[in-house]
């Protein structure tokens, strides 16, 4: 029908009929539709719609949806039958997601940054979880709700530094780095539009700290956050767990290497060269990661046979990194046995 026939068809309605049409087109219809309507029907409603969109969120809201969010996710309740969690709602967690991460980065352009700041600080752990556990039903949650860790991770940062400076962002963004990075990314699969987008989080420091004092000084908050992690693994029991503390401290620094190898090239022959020695030996750290970091800081500094020992002890436990391997050869490192016979065999 044009223009003309509809309002010919409605002329036969009286107006009982014509508000049950409305009805049915309001209740049924699309959200754009009902907003249509809404303004219609009641145009200061349209004022206030159009208002609340140009307002930023309220951080202190947010930082409650965020916080119920997260707990309902790690209770299990977006993937069991939990009432307190609709079944639409469940099909629906990335759009909430999404929602909630928009909301929080741009909360942190508003003047309450630190309530900003722990929201998206709880999303970004909230991330790093979904890699290991199944919070939803998602072969890939990363992927699914389009959330790329280092550019959220990059803005916070940055906002953190302008608003408290070098010190305060050092402070809080050195165990925040412990926490987050991750070897491979965050995404499972590895493929797909936001594993292309993904990068180190020690790339994202890099191109943050731009000056050899910002360096040490980061660097000094980074070991007293390892002076921390050391102290709670001490604490701890020494009951035999499928999870010791010697395994997290593997997995931790097999995160972190590229960040310490960084380190190596950045404070190497400078005022902070004194930090390697304490991040090369540190109680925190652990595994042929640590061991090869070494081999590269004693190869800085020209100790040869040292940095071919240490290499040699780092391929005896992880025989087949490439890393290592190339870094052997460099410098002229005699193979191994299985490396020799893998030679002899070809």
């Amino acid at each position: 029908m044009n223009r003309e026939e509809f309002f010919g068809k409605l002329a036969g309605l009286d107006e009982d009929r014509l508000k049950k049409v409305l009805w049915n087109l309001y209740w049924r219809g699309a959200a754009p539709v009902r907003e249509r309507i809404e303004a219609e029907v009641d145009p200061t409603e349209g004022e206030r719609r159009d208002r609340q969109v140009k307002e930023p969120p309220d951080p202190q809201r947010l930082l409650g949806e965020v916080r119920e969010f997260a707990a309902l996710a790690r209770s299990g309740a977006y993937i069991g039958g939990d009432r307190r969690v609709i079944p639409r709602e469940r099909t629906r967690w990335r759009f909430t997601f999404q929602r909630l991460a928009a909301d929080a980065q741009e909360a942190l352009q508003a003047d309450d940054v630190d309530t900003a700041a722990t929201a998206v600080e709880a999303l970004i752990d909230l991330a790093c979880d979904m890699h290991d556990y199944d919070y939803f039903r998602s072969e890939d949650p990363i992927e699914a709700a389009r959330f790329v860790v280092p550019d959220a991770v990059a803005l916070l940062w940055g906002r953190l530094r302008d608003h408290h400076g070098f010190a305060g962002f050092a402070e809080r963004a050195a165990p925040q780095l412990i926490r987050w990075e991750r070897q491979f990314g965050w995404t499972r699969t590895g493929w797909g539009r936001v594993s292309e987008k993904e990068t180190s989080l020690a790339a994202v420091l890099v191109r943050m700290l731009r000056a050899t004092d910002m360096w040490v000084g980061f660097t000094d908050r980074y070991i007293d956050a390892l002076d921390g992690l050391a102290r709670e693994d001490g604490a701890k029991p020494k009951r035999q767990t499928w999870r010791s503390p010697d395994l997290d401290r593997r997995e931790r620094t097999r995160h972190l290497a590229e960040w310490h190898l960084q380190l190596v090239d950045r404070l190497a022959f400078s005022d902070g060269e004194d930090r390697l020695d304490r991040l090369v030996a540190h109680p925190a750290l652990g595994g042929p990661e640590r061991t090869f970091v070494h081999a590269r800081l004693a190869y800085q500094r020209g100790d040869m046979d040292v940095a071919r020992k240490l290499v040699h002890e780092s391929l005896q436990e992880l025989p087949g990194h490439q890393g290592f391997l190339a870094f052997a050869r460099e410098i002229g490192a005699s193979p191994l046995p299985q490396e020799r016979e893998h030679r002899c065999s070809s």
